[in-house]
């Protein structure tokens, strides 16, 4: 993968060496909790990107699979201002670490990290890249793991538009740090205005719903019983005319994976903790 990382300005030796310079790390101390975890949207290589509390999620959330659904690393905001601290290394090492330990780890590209699709059927450091793939639950049921943007009229017809949504998005998560800066000050809890946003304005509302819709759609069509993808940075599981629809949401502001218990069953989780690394994790059961 050394040509995706000249393309973002970092050579994939470089990657290696600083990875080489840690010693091995010791073994988890707890067991397998879940079968398998679902995250995406992580944006490794942006200020929004919460990596102290995505290291410290993964670390209390060990699994035997974990599918890594798109945009793991921000490859368009990486090329306009290169932003990468030790957190987002310390994230990598994690990733390849549960790789390495026998933790099977599949990385679906999103748009962000479209790069990476050019590597699809081959492997990095343990973590298999694929274009798409399929999980089979312990219960039987049949999950398409997309990230979800091939179903963004805006990505697919018109990208500029979608260059200039993506500059605006960071604008109002900037915006956003300052006002929970004030809150946290005022001893007010965090409050997301890209969020309130997208629950307010009705065209928001109706492209995520034409967006749920088309998703499940075409796992129907592959025959599949349910569908997990993320792109949107919304959490969601309900079903969509008999598919079950499952977005693991993100890690910039919602702080969400899904996970799937040794019994089949799926939950969404909620990390709690934006910026500390020692609380317990807020759980919604959303289906079986």
């Amino acid at each position: 993968m050394r040509a995706a990382f000249d393309a973002l300005g970092w050579s994939a030796g470089s990657m290696v060496d600083e990875m080489a310079s840690h010693a091995e790390d010791a073994p988890d101390s707890q067991p397998h909790r879940f079968r398998a975890v679902f995250i995406s949207d992580l944006h490794l290589g942006t200020p929004g990107c919460q990596a102290v509390a995505l290291l410290d999620f993964l670390k209390q959330h060990p699994s035997e699979m974990l599918y890594l659904v798109g945009d793991i690393v921000d490859g368009w905001q990486l090329r306009r201002r290169w932003f990468w601290p030790q957190a987002h290394n310390d994230v990598v090492q994690k990733l390849l670490r549960r790789a390495r330990k026998g933790c099977r780890v599949v990385f679906v590209p999103g748009n962000h990290d479209e790069f990476a699709r050019a590597f699809a059927g081959h492997s990095f450091g343990g973590i298999e890249v694929v274009n798409d793939a399929v999980h089979l639950t312990a219960d039987g049921r049949r999950l398409w793991v997309t990230h979800g943007d091939y179903f963004d009229g805006v990505i697919q017809c018109a990208k500029w538009l979608a260059y200039v949504g993506d500059n605006l998005y960071e604008f109002t998560l900037k915006l956003n740090r300052y006002l929970n800066t004030l809150r946290a000050r005022m001893g007010l809890p965090y409050w997301s205005l890209s969020a309130y946003l997208k629950g307010k304005v009705k065209k928001a509302l109706n492209y995520v719903m034409d967006f749920e819709v088309a998703v499940a759609a075409e796992a129907r069509r592959r025959g599949h019983q349910g569908v997990v993808c993320g792109h949107i940075h919304r959490a969601e599981m309900r079903e969509i005319d008999g598919i079950l629809y499952c977005n693991d949401g993100d890690w910039v502001e919602s702080l969400t994976a899904l996970v799937e218990h040794t019994d089949g069953r799926l939950e969404l989780l909620q990390w709690p903790a934006r910026h500390e690394t020692t609380s317990r994790s807020r759980t919604t059961e959303m289906a079986a």
